[in-house]
């Protein structure tokens, strides 16, 4: 009976799976991949054994619910030593894909934790922001990287932009729902066409988070409508010149010295290695950061497939890691043009 039923809601989620989407995953990652695509694809597919990191909001931390998390047999991330882990960020997972609850969004009241993908804390860890740094998250919805930007370190200034104007409002509730009134004094939100930032701050800020606009491979999986998702796949080569653009105005936005880091949550070459390959070929005052050692550091809670980077890193699902996608590259801007 049990199995019968288990069937009957596998069949009921695949029905939710847009098989314009699937097919066209099907052929560019297996070439991509290889054989981890079919593992990759299987938990892609199954959201049932998706799992959910539970990110501590130190502006209203509470020590019940940290216990309670470790009674549950959630862990902290990050038990390696990671060269920059803020003893301030706490992020408990979870072996099994158990989720808390969603917290209400309540004027006046900080919410206690932000559910998230594990892997979105990666470039955020490879920021290594300090206090007083002046910082740019360039296309900051939902504002979950804002969030744990923030959950590091007292920024100087943190400018979160975002253009889609749904987005910005997503964002702006994100910020007031996790951040007290003091520190949102150091925070400033515009609705800029990333493209533009660059010149309209040039070499204004000690470090960049650019997590671009991308293929979202989860999301765009379960589209409710298929024209859409055909549309969606059919425009999909544009976006490496778009997350490239940004790019661009990022480096021209970041002091020299500074870090720059690149995110998406697809697993495209195109719009990851492809796009950081063009961006080091075409900047001499741009250089690759090795960033192995964070991919050895946690590779007891991640699993990563090879980008053929010292910079790169791509986090791919995997049983009982059901994290990512998630690309990360960080990039230094140097003193010399």
């Amino acid at each position: 009976m049990l199995t019968r039923l288990k069937t009957k809601s596998e069949r009921k989620l695949a029905k939710q799976i847009c098989k314009v989407v699937l097919d066209h995953f099907e052929k560019q990652y297996s070439k991509e991949l290889g054989d981890a695509w079919n593992t990759i694809r299987d938990i892609l597919i199954t959201p049932s054994c998706w799992q959910y990191a539970v990110l501590l909001n130190r502006f209203n931390y509470s020590f019940e619910l940290e216990r309670d998390l470790r009674l549950k047999g959630y862990h902290t991330l990050f038990q390696g030593s990671l060269p920059y882990y803020p003893k301030s960020m706490k992020c408990y997972l979870s072996k099994t894909p158990d989720r808390m609850p969603s917290e209400r969004h309540q004027i006046g009241n900080l919410k206690k934790y932000y559910l998230l993908n594990a892997a979105s804390l990666l470039p955020v860890l490879a920021l290594e922001l300090r206090d007083g740094e002046k910082v740019l998250d360039l296309c900051a919805a939902p504002g979950g990287k804002s969030i744990a930007l923030l959950q590091c370190a007292y920024p100087g200034y943190l400018h979160c932009n975002e253009h889609d104007s749904l987005r910005l409002r997503w964002l702006r509730q994100t910020l007031e729902s996790f951040i007290p009134q003091p520190l949102v004094n150091v925070i400033k939100v515009s609705e800029l066409d990333g493209r533009e930032m660059g010149d309209a701050q040039p070499e204004m800020f000690d470090k960049v988070l650019v997590d671009a606009p991308c293929s979202n491979d989860r999301n765009w999986l379960f589209s409710s409508d298929s024209q859409k998702a055909a549309w969606r796949i059919s425009q999909r080569s544009n976006l490496p010149l778009l997350q490239i653009e940004l790019l661009r105005s990022a480096i021209k936005a970041l002091r020299p010295g500074g870090l720059l880091v690149y995110s998406t949550c697809t697993l495209s070459k195109a719009e990851n290695q492809d796009v950081i390959s063009e961006i080091l070929n075409s900047y001499s005052n741009i250089m690759p950061v090795d960033i192995k050692e964070m991919a050895r550091t946690c590779s007891q809670d991640f699993t990563f497939a090879p980008t053929g980077q010292e910079c790169g890193l791509l986090v791919i699902p995997d049983k009982g890691k059901a994290w990512g996608p998630m690309y990360v590259a960080k990039l230094k801007k140097s003193w010399t043009t």
